[in-house]
C-alpha cells in the first residue's frame, strides 16, 4: 500500500465535514507541500476527531506553526 493510499485511510475519521476537508487537502495541497507541512498533516491525522475538529472549528490552537498553517489551508479547502 502506498503512502498517498494509507493517509487516504487515515482522512477517513466517520465525520463527513473532516473527512471532505482532509481528503481535499490531501488530494489537492499535500503533494505540493513542503515537508515540514506534510510532517504537520501527517501528525494532525493522528489527533482524535474531537481535537482535530477543535483546529478545524477555530475552538482551539494547533501547538506548532506547522500544523497552524495546515489547519488554515484545512478551513479554507473547497468542501465538494
Amino acid at each position: 500500500m502506498s503512502e498517498i493510499s494509507k493517509l487516504r485511510w487515515q482522512c477517513r475519521r466517520g465525520m463527513k465535514e473532516l473527512d471532505l476537508l482532509l481528503e481535499n487537502y490531501l488530494n489537492r495541497d499535500f503533494n505540493k507541500a513542503s515537508p515540514a507541512d506534510q510532517l504537520a498533516f501527517v501528525n494532525l491525522l493522528n489527533l482524535p476527531d474531537p481535537i482535530l475538529l477543535a483546529y478545524v472549528m477555530n475552538q482551539q490552537q494547533p501547538a506548532t506553526e506547522d500544523e497552524r498553517r495546515v489547519v488554515t489551508r484545512l478551513r479554507r479547502s473547497p468542501r465538494n
